[in-house]
């Protein structure tokens, strides 16, 4: 197969499930549809390295994960993160849910490397995923590395209209009390994002336009990289820890001192090029997937999902009532843990669209329900699900 016919046909299927995404309002997630368009084009006529064919082999898809974690890690701030602390507490009880149900009622029923190897994916998103289908890969757990894909295709299928009905819940509350005159919420606007051009690098922010180029940011996000990985090969004699991770934290660090400005990628118009890669590598696991795996398959990724999501409700639910956060809004926060940005930013403001026609009220129920969504999702997926992973791997 010629290398642009593979090209297209992989990008023909991400974008079919962009389109049934946007048409369905996310309650048929793209993840699905190109899960599924991949299975049948692998069990028809897709040649089993047609991820390679066009381009997309091991060396430039670790690359474009050292990046992209690095440029996760410059969405973050402690300011941002110390404001909405009650969503960042419940978002980690979710998480702290998960994992405390999946190690007990889950080894019940399920063995430890499934819960080992389950449990990332379920946390986070397409990165936690790549990262523990590999490592189950690299241990000889072919079934298993399978599973971590098909969660991070799955969750999404439960998490969005779940979401949807807790931030429909919590919208028709406020606006009740609003227009009651009962509702005193206060807007917080830090974290909702702007759509214009990032401000520039605060130690650059002197250096002419001109000579900021693609490549200029290119060479920052790449050094914060390379030093991450540096450090993480440094101290392997003493202990072990994922470069991924230290990518992550040193890309906090980098944006706070002003070396790097936020989503660097974005800003050299390589995001989009940078998720295609990742998305085209995490989906060509499924050429192992054969219609027996499946089915072997089928029981313990429905086990792991039900379990994590019973357990991250109980938990956000206790912790909820304990910082003065409302149960629905509670779960929406820790739900983010199931699919992250840009899709919590999505569906929170499809939700707020579909509640009200009236723009005073639109911008009091974002103000009230957006930045809490978008934090949680940082925490969850951004941050902590590419730790998990990290550590996780270690356990197999």
């Amino acid at each position: 197969m010629p290398q642009l016919v593979a090209f297209s046909l992989l990008v023909s299927i991400l974008y079919i499930g962009d389109v049934l995404s946007t048409r369905t309002k996310s309650w048929l997630p793209s993840v699905f549809v190109c899960a599924v368009l991949f299975l049948l084009g692998y069990w028809t006529f897709f040649p089993a390295d047609i991820v390679a064919i066009a381009g997309f082999q091991t060396p430039i898809v670790y690359l474009a994960i050292f990046l992209l974690i690095t440029n996760m890690g410059t969405l973050l701030s402690v300011r941002e993160l110390v404001g909405q602390w009650k969503t960042v507490v419940v978002s980690l009880s979710g998480i702290a849910g998960i994992v405390a149900l999946l190690f007990t009622v889950g080894l019940l029923v399920l063995d430890w490397e499934t819960v080992v190897v389950g449990a990332p994916p379920l946390v986070g998103g397409v990165v936690s995923s790549l990262i523990m289908s590999q490592a189950a890969a690299e241990a000889g757990l072919t079934s298993l590395s399978v599973l971590a894909i098909l969660i991070y295709v799955m969750q999404g299928f439960v998490g969005y209209p779940l979401t949807a009905i807790m931030l429909k819940r919590e919208g028709n509350h406020v606006l009740r009390r609003h227009r009651a005159g009962d509702w005193q919420g206060q807007a917080d606007q830090s974290t909702v994002p702007t759509s214009g051009e990032p401000a520039p690098a605060r130690l650059f922010a002197k250096l002419p336009e001109a000579y900021n180029t693609f490549y200029f940011k290119f060479l920052r996000l790449g050094l914060v990289a390379l030093i991450a990985w540096g450090t993480s090969q440094a101290v392997a004699p003493l202990f072990t820890i994922s470069p991924f991770v230290l990518c992550l934290i040193f890309g906090v660090i980098a944006t706070s001192i002003g070396f790097l400005e936020r989503e660097p990628l974005r800003s050299a118009n390589a995001f989009g090029f940078t998720i295609l890669i990742l998305m085209v590598f995490i989906f060509d696991g499924l050429k192992r997937a054969t219609p027996d795996m499946l089915t072997e398959l089928a029981v313990p990724m429905f086990a792991l999902i039900a379990i994590g999501i019973f357990g991250m409700y109980v938990f956000s639910f206790i912790a909820g009532k304990l910082v003065g956060v409302s149960p629905a809004m509670a779960f929406a926060c820790s739900l983010t843990a199931l699919y992250g940005f840009p899709a919590d930013y999505v569906i929170t403001k499809e939700v707020i669209n579909t509640l009200t026609d009236d723009q005073d009220e639109r911008e009091l129920l974002t103000a009230h329900m957006l930045p809490p969504m978008l934090v949680a999702g940082f925490v969850t997926v951004t941050m902590v699900s590419v730790v998990m992973a990290g550590i996780f791997v270690g356990l197999l």
